[in-house]
């Protein structure tokens, strides 16, 4: 594959979309026995875990593989964790689980598909409540593990009932993380450390040197291991980055909080909570037409410090905040709000110069390969210019808020997470996901060089509607949703991954990681198909024009213009539905023929060096059978395999 201009190409110059999924959700835990990763004795000895079986068990490799090919799902972000590749300590890599790695890729090679690597992280790591990074990273700054939760520096699906009177972790609470002490703090010093901390070193290396260069290095190892894997089209930098502490402008209170309700601390009353200091803090719920204070409840009611003997907050080293003469004082309200003089921008003064640090140290593995830069969901991309990294992938990430945060969806009605907008009725609904999508190309083209886009993340809580489908089996607002979702990502001509497909996802576990179920594979079946098992072009022989699937009227439709140097044929995954199809062609019947292959769900079109637009037409009445039309003889075309 090669990028021209803000499309991705294969060797024989057809225009890809690629399409397909995460993989996968259970990734972002240790294998364990069912259940496992929820319990508080899956943070101890994190030394000894093991990833390998993640994404699934070698042995069920294959008939994992052939769904997704069969699902048109050819084009994979394969999740794996800095924790994963590193856990044992610095510089101490998983051989096995590089090498059970190896054997995933090449039988994913075998069944036609490509992945790009996502180094997966959420609000930092498993005990900060999420995944991603080692558990070392905070102990080296002298965080104790156990103290965590006490202090209030993060919650914990495992240990939030210890610390909250026996009560589960709240619906969706875990993004309130990242505006806890332990995430927000760790961010800050990956990213921006060497501005906010000169001082603060670790092993003699300044922090923010030290945390990146061994993130860097345990990828750039990921990649030499595998290196002639295929399969491997290229690599994300990070999942979701966060700016931390970064560019807030004064500690003293809560900004933009990433959950709005529930407990909203400021960061100076996370630093003194986790210095022992118990403090009060505002708890918001939801009132009419705004938020409102709900009540108070006390961080680190006990006063004990998150760290150990010798160790203390790196902020207070900064000068920040001091707590001589008993009492927590913040000195500099300000101290994260400017960076050289002006203000802060996270992601042009921090987020991308690790970004092309990253790109540069694996490109010496490959010089050939893709990678997939993401910027701080909701608040913004990096720029990129010429004399940027090039091959690089604007792969942003969107979701349906409201049917996210409410696990639940009606297809009539929505909020605009931007304006708080109520949008009622389905063109309205749509339009709306629509245009949040296009946003995002509109800032690639112009302030990111018009490289290619990808969404690199979307997707649908299946528990939705207080799991009623799970009663009922009845999945059909389920594939009203998706089917929505992947409207708006044809409109806008993107290549996608689904979040996510989870090979041990069951009803009662979800997808195994802070109660999200947003698997379209669950208890060994598929779920809600006829949303995201759907036609689209593959790959076209020119430049494609428009292409939609309504999936009401059966009818598929796809425009392109035809290069006439191109002699691959323009090829369309054409999912089995039930009766012969009705495909029509504009154009010379003499100069275009197809030839449809049941046995791989292909349509391909031949144009015999024609110079035109052509439109294709397929209405669907039931499943397809293999045929072909003209000249074409059935057969003709090999499958890619």
């Amino acid at each position: 594959m090669r990028i021209f201009q803000n499309r991705i190409l294969d060797d024989q110059g057809r225009t890809l979309i690629l399409r397909g999924v995460n993989l996968g959700g259970g990734s972002k835990n240790p294998m364990g026995p069912p259940g496992s990763a929820f319990s508080a004795e899956s943070l101890k000895n994190p030394e000894e875990v093991s990833f390998t079986g993640r994404p699934f068990p070698l042995e069920e490799a294959e008939s994992h593989f052939e769904r997704l090919a069969g699902a048109g799902f050819t084009f994979l972000r394969l999740v794996i964790t800095w924790e994963a590749l590193e856990h044992q300590g610095p510089g101490l890599y998983d051989e096995a689980y590089l090498a059970y790695l190896r054997k995933i890729l090449l039988a994913a090679e075998k069944w036609g598909i490509s992945v790009f690597i996502d180094p997966h992280q959420d609000v930092w790591s498993r005990w900060t409540g999420g995944d991603g990074a080692p558990a070392w990273t905070l102990e080296k700054l002298g965080m104790d593990l156990e103290k965590l939760d006490a202090t209030g520096s993060a919650i914990t699906r495992q240990r939030y009932a210890e610390f909250h009177g026996g009560r589960p972790l709240p619906r969706m609470a875990w993004p309130g993380n990242y505006n806890r002490y332990a995430a927000a703090t760790l961010f800050t010093l990956f990213f921006a450390g060497t501005a906010y901390a000169p001082g603060f070193e670790i092993e003699g290396r300044p922090v923010q040197d030290w945390l990146q260069g061994h993130y860097i290095a345990a990828m750039r190892h990921c990649y030499r291991r595998l290196k002639n894997c295929a399969a491997i089209a290229g690599w994300g930098t990070m999942n979701e980055p966060h700016h931390g502490f970064a560019g807030h402008q004064d500690l003293g209170r809560p900004e933009n909080p990433v959950i709005p309700v529930g407990p909203s601390p400021s960061p100076f009353q996370t630093m003194a909570a986790a210095s022992g200091h118990p403090v009060n803090i505002a708890v918001y719920g939801v009132g009419p037409e705004k938020l409102r204070r709900r009540g108070r409840e006390t961080l680190n009611p006990q006063g004990l410090s998150l760290f150990r003997e010798g160790f203390s907050c790196p902020w207070k080293q900064a000068g920040v905040w001091t707590d001589e003469g008993g009492e927590p004082r913040l000195l500099k309200k300000d101290h994260f709000a400017r960076y050289q003089g002006r203000p802060a921008r996270f992601t042009g003064d921090f987020l991308k110069p690790f970004m092309i640090r990253f790109i540069e140290t694996l490109r010496e593995v490959n010089g050939r390969a893709f990678f997939f830069i993401e910027g701080v969901p909701g608040e913004g991309h990096p720029s990129w210019q010429e004399g940027d990294p090039p091959g690089t992938v604007n792969a942003f990430h969107w979701y349906d808020g409201l049917a996210l945060f409410t696990k639940s969806f009606r297809p009539w009605f929505s909020v605009r997470t931007d304006t708080a907008k109520i949008l009622l009725g389905r063109n309205r609904v749509l339009a709306y996901f629509r245009q949040a999508l296009a946003k995002g190309v509109a800032w690639t083209r112009e302030q990111m060089g018009n490289m290619p886009c990808l969404l690199g993340e979307f997707g649908l809580p299946f528990d939705l509607n207080g799991r009623r489908a799970y009663k009922t089996g009845d999945y059909s607002i389920h594939e009203e949703a998706l089917s929505m979702y992947y409207d708006a990502v044809d409109a806008n001509f993107l290549h996608s991954t689904l979040w996510n497909y989870t090979a041990d996802n069951t009803p009662e576990a979800g997808d195994g990681w802070n109660d999200e179920d947003l698997s379209i594979f669950s208890a060994g079946k598929e779920r809600a198909a006829a949303g995201w098992k759907r036609p689209y072009p593959m790959a076209v022989a020119g430049d494609l024009v428009s292409f939609r699937w309504d999936r009401k009227q059966g009818l598929f439709t796809c425009r392109f213009r035809a290069d006439p140097v191109i002699e691959a044929p323009t090829e369309i995954f054409l999912p089995g539905f039930g009766a012969d199809p009705e495909i029509t062609v504009s154009g010379d019947p003499a100069g275009i023929s197809w030839e449809y292959r049941q046995d791989i769900q292909r349509l391909y079109l031949r144009h015999r060096g024609r110079e035109e637009e052509v439109e294709l037409r397929v209405r669907v009445n039931g499943s397809l059978k293999g045929g072909s039309g003209g000249p074409a003889r059935a057969g003709a075309v090999s499958p890619r395999r």
